[in-house]
């Protein structure tokens, strides 16, 4: 049965590329895989924008990493840093364009504190995004040691994304969102919406505080 969707529209300006657009974003557990996420322990509305407090489990996948190494998504996540995390495909002109634009200018507002981060970006094209187009894509961005972009088999992509609950079937569906954590074992808190660089900043502040 179709469930009623629930449309968030919300402003979005970034920050050191002087633009500004307006995101929207509907969401249904009928436009999913899973459905609803079972383990959403809370909601609340922000600025536009929809968080949640998930419990996720990570699947026991390999990813390639942007220098081409094969890794462990497990092992990346868990590295003792705290995280935040989104999924992007490297040919996308909307949203993707956006949220890294967004992580870019949060690189800059995380200061001297940005090395105890660890920023994680996720392929959702696999088959296009080969670890060499993942690096010329992070050099648009000025992505720094402490982001790193992930492919690999369209398999252990999709398990990803349906770990996360953002797998939408078409790489044309998805929608913009972050996850952040303060460390192995906590919570995630899920942002929905385009989130500002202040948005995932002071969220990343209250995540660290609160663990």
């Amino acid at each position: 049965m179709r469930t009623t969707l629930q449309c968030l529209i919300g402003a979005v300006l970034l920050t050191g590329a002087g633009l500004a657009g307006t995101g929207a974003l509907c969401a249904s557990a009928a436009d999913t895989a899973d459905g609803a996420d079972p383990q959403m322990h809370h909601h609340h509305m922000m600025s536009g924008t929809m968080r949640s407090t998930v419990d996720y489990v990570l699947p026991p996948v390999e990813l390639v990493r942007d220098d081409g190494k094969t890794v462990s998504l497990i092992d990346e996540l868990n590295d003792g840093r705290p995280v935040i995390l989104t999924f992007i495909y490297t040919t996308c002109s909307t949203i993707c364009p956006m949220v890294s634009q967004t992580f870019e200018t949060l690189q800059t507002e995380l200061g001297s504190g940005r090395d105890k981060v660890h920023l994680v970006s996720i392929s959702i094209d696999p088959e296009q995004d080969t670890p060499a187009r993942l690096r010329t894509y992070a050099a648009r961005f000025n992505a720094g040691p402490e982001w790193q972009h992930y492919t690999g088999t369209v398999a252990a992509s999709i398990a990803t994304q349906r770990a996360f609950n953002v797998y939408r079937g078409e790489k044309m569906n998805h929608t913009p969102v972050a996850f952040l954590r303060a460390a192995p074992g906590k919570p995630w808190l899920r942002i929905d919406g385009f989130a500002t660089p202040a948005e995932l900043l002071s969220a990343y502040h209250d995540v660290v505080a609160s663990s």
